[in-house]
């Protein structure tokens, strides 16, 4: 026994550095594998903050099962290191199956799901699925820190707290290299193969470091505490992570939820979970045989959780500060969004790493095996991403269901506790709290304007606000991504631009319903059945506060709205469709990224029928070259004969369209010409400026030589090196330039032939007018940049004129040049009749062949002579 109380130099070694150096090294491969596997499976959960909820879930409930399964007979094993080598190595064996096999199980997985499944499979199949698919490397993990304990048991007991720490910082660790570094740097595959060769060489370092003791471990006293124990961990396990997971869902409302936004709060809370297990190490566990010491820590944990919420509601000025302080740039703009974290989560995580050792260690003292501890803690963990994201969120809101957990600290104080001040400050707290705060919601309304609806739901909080002119925007965790009722032109087009290049659709998809506009805008079509696929049902009702601008109610028994992930859906439903239309999905938002991957689009082409016509719209303003030079690419992969169109030459919000055929074929002029003249609603379409052939084909900008080109070297985005959502965030956090210059630069560098776009090639005339047509339209979008608007006819006419009439004389035919100034033209009629007159006499000249000018002319000149006729 003095061997074991004095050990040699050799020996301090192995109890010392080695343990805790070996358990970095496996909690840095574990988060690791978290980080990855919530990519991988938000490929099949359909959303990225599902991802987060069910893989959480697994991994806990893979920790319990292989603590509560194996650390009893690793504890009383006379061989740990064996025991700790296996796990070690069940791991690395297990990352690598996922490494290759995880298709595989993504497609019994997404038919198991279907594609529209109710909420409650759905979410059932999310997390047991997700349990299943990763419980053999998760239930490894939860043995390791048993196995480690046994291997140090000559160590006094609280050496655990120090184990644990160790092994938490290496996951932080773990969670910002992985994020930061590896997985931009090589991909989710490669970076897993990294882990399991942590894994193997952790597996294998036991093994050479430490010996074999011989000696099984002596049996733990039983004692009547034990419940009390276990009920303690299995609560505050619960408590904890749905701390987490609510903190999570409130600040990706003000933080801009990229990949990086949950890798960082994740860190921060796993700093402060790790420096309270050390702080316990250091100054607690000498008085861990006093019992108040836990009834203290849970009344500071309550109090520490009601503070923490309480910051929320500061979490924006928090970030503005933090941004200003830090300076302008991504990695500042990073650092800024775990500001607010640090704040909500520091003292609760350092609280709940004390009370965590603390309480493990009390469990021990008690007659149960740290395993058995580890284990009901980890179950509890396991319940809290359902019960607090799924459904505590959405039924209670974010701020009843954070009170709710600082609540539940309290409930667990012993009854005597109740007697002293300890209790009395969290408990009231957390009542003024609950009583004196708004409802915790992140809602920016302008002056004037009013809250239409608002609903958290389990993945977003989604809302409708209006301004002061009536105009409605749809917001999905307090960003106005979604459209408004104000760009029903835009959205129009971006439904119709693909509808007309098909020459008789007859079923069309679209991915994503925002506002509802597109969708409708294509149901309007009284030939047309439309289904779109919405993943938030959130999103769904509040597309009902856009009803009105819908140009005709009976669409809507043709558009099907089906409740669903995009990406799921094309790849399980048997429904083939004419036209498949992808909205314009923030690319560096949570999830997706991964609708503009190769795996997607090859998906999309599968679900076309003969013929069928394929369109990405994509947010110009929200991309840079490098992320679109990737999506490009992968486009290209499924599409190899691919075009691009612009829905919006906005020089702010601009919209780029990617267009391929299941065929792979070229567009006919004629077909399109007769399907233009065929639709249904002729003055519907040339309202969204699409009136002729010219206006339609005049959208492309770029062939597929063009693409290509650009394309070429860039780095193609794929389920397993999502480049997008890696570098979309970049633009997000720090721009470093205009949307209206890159969409110029854009132009100047793509350019297509008519032959790449038309078989058979229309006669020369025809392709001259397409010609001057496309270089009208680039110089028209370029003559924008230095336009200020004014309320002034004048003032317009005399920044504008001269550029549209330029434009106007190389392609006559270009409306979004002649309407302008047509209406500038009758305004300018009542102050100055003779300029007015002027402007229509020239437009006359230009393009005789329209009537609007011509009949201006006339009301100009009968407005005239009756004015003369009053004088004399």
């Amino acid at each position: 026994m003095s061997a074991l109380r004095r050990p040699s130099v050799g020996g301090g070694l192995r109890a010392g550095a080695a343990p805790l150096a070996l358990m970095g090294a496996s909690g840095f491969a574990g988060l690791g594998y978290q980080i990855i596997w919530t990519q991988q499976c938000a490929v099949w959960l359909g959303h990225e903050s599902a991802a987060v909820l069910a893989v959480v879930a697994a991994f806990f409930g893979g920790l319990s099962c292989g603590a509560l399964a194996l650390a009893a007979r690793i504890e009383s094993s006379a061989r740990p290191v064996r025991w700790y080598a296996g796990c070690e190595l069940l791991i690395a064996a297990w990352g690598l199956v996922l490494a290759r096999a995880l298709p595989l199980f993504e497609s019994w997985l997404l038919r198991v799901t279907g594609a529209q499944p109710a909420p409650a499979w759905q979410w059932t199949v999310a997390f047991f699925g997700t349990f299943l698919l990763l419980l053999p490397a998760t239930a490894a993990m939860g043995a390791t820190l048993p196995a480690m304990a046994r291997i140090g048991a000559r160590l006094p007991g609280e050496r655990v707290a120090a184990l644990y720490a160790g092994n938490t910082f290496g996951a932080v660790a773990g969670v910002l290299v992985v994020t930061f570094w590896l997985i931009p740097a090589i991909g989710l595959t490669l970076s897993a193969l990294s882990c399991a060769t942590l894994n193997l060489l952790c597996g294998g370092a036991a093994l050479l470091v430490f010996p074999e003791t011989g000696e099984a471990a002596p049996a733990l006293p039983a004692a009547s505490r034990a419940r009390v124990a276990l009920s303690r961990l299995f609560l505050t396990g619960l408590l904890g992570i749905g701390y987490e997971v609510l903190v999570v869902r409130v600040l990706s409302q003000v933080a801009e939820d990229t990949v990086y936004t949950f890798a960082l709060l994740l860190a921060v809370y796993l700093v402060g979970s790790a420096a309270g297990a050390a702080v316990y190490q250091r100054w607690l566990s000498p008085r861990r045989h006093r019992r108040q010491l836990g009834n203290a820590l849970l009344a500071a944990l309550s109090l520490a959780c009601s503070i923490g919420a309480g910051t929320l509601w500061g979490a924006e000025w928090l970030k503005a500060h933090a941004q200003a302080l830090f300076g302008s740039g991504a990695s500042a703009a990073i650092l800024a969004e775990g500001v607010p974290a640090l704040f909500a989560f520091a003292a609760p995580t350092l609280v709940m790493g004390a009370l965590f050792s603390h309480l493990a260690a009390t469990a021990q003292a008690s007659g149960v095996s740290l395993g058995r501890a580890l284990g009901v803690n980890t179950l509890g963990a396991a319940l809290a991403p359902a019960l607090f994201g799924v459904l505590g969120l959405p039924a209670l809101g974010p701020k009843a269901a954070l009170l709710l957990v600082a609540s539940g600290y309290l409930a667990l104080l012993a009854p005597r506790a109740w007697s002293r001040p300890m209790a009395w400050l969290p408990a009231g707290t957390a009542l003024a709290l609950l009583l004196l705060t708004p409802p915790l919601a992140f809602i920016d309304v302008p002056d004037g304007g009013r809250l239409v609806s608002y609903e958290d739901g389990a993945l977003a909080a989604v809302s409708v606000v209006e301004d002061g002119s009536g105009t409605r925007r749809l917001h999905i965790d307090n960003r106005a991504q979604e459209g408004s009722n104000r760009t029903q032109r835009v959205d129009g087009r971006q439904a119709w631009l693909p509808l007309l290049l098909h020459p008789a659709p007859r079923r069309a998809l679209f991915l994503g319903l925002g506002t509802g506009v597109t969708a409708a805008s294509a149901a309007e079509d009284s030939t047309l059945q439309v289904d779109a696929v919405e993943l938030l049902p959130e999103v769904i009702r509040a597309s009902e506060k856009f009803a009105d601008s819908v140009a005709e109610d009976t669409a809507l028994p043709r558009l099907h709205v089906l409740a669903g992930d995009a990406r799921r859906y094309v790849r399980v439903s048997p429904q083939h469709y004419d036209v498949v239309v992808s909205d314009n999905f923030h690319p560096a938002r949570s999830g997706s990224a991964a609708l503009y991957t190769v795996e997607h689009f090859r998906a999309v082409r599968q679900r076309l029928a003969p013929g069928g016509v394929f369109c990405q719209w994509l947010p110009l303003h929200q991309l840079d070259r490098a992320a679109l030079r990737s999506i490009v690419g992968a486009f290209l992969v499924a599409f190899p004969r691919g075009w691009a169109l612009l829905a919006s030459g906005s020089l702010e919000t601009p919209v780029l369209g990617l267009v391929g055929r299941s065929d792979a074929e070229r567009f006919d002029a004629a077909a399109l010409r007769e399907r233009r003249r065929q639709v249904a609603l002729p003055e519907r379409v040339s309202g969204l400026g699409l009136e002729d052939d010219f206006a339609v084909l005049g959208s492309f900008v770029a062939g597929p030589v063009s693409l290509r080109r650009f394309a070429e070297g860039a780095p193609v985005n794929t389920d397993d090196r999502p480049i997008v959502a890696y570098l979309a965030p970049r633009i997000t956090y720090a721009p470093d330039s205009s949307p209206g210059d890159r969409l110029l630069d854009l132009l100047r560098e793509l350019c297509l032939t008519p032959e790449e776009l038309l078989q058979p090639t229309p006669d020369a005339g025809w392709l001259s007018h397409l010609a001057a047509y496309w270089t009208a339209r680039d110089l028209f979008v370029e003559s924008g940049r230095d336009v200020r608007p004014s309320p002034r006819v004048e003032d317009m006419l005399a920044q504008v004129r001269e550029p549209l009439l330029s434009v106007l004389r190389i392609s006559p035919e270009f409306r979004p040049a002649y309407d302008p100034l047509l209406l500038m033209a009758t305004a300018l009629a009542r102050s100055d009749a003779e300029a007015a007159r002027g402007l229509v006499t020239e437009l006359i000249r230009i393009q005789p062949s329209r009537t609007e000018a011509t009949q201006l002319l006339a009301s100009l000149s009968a407005a005239s002579a009756t004015s003369n006729d009053a004088t004399r």
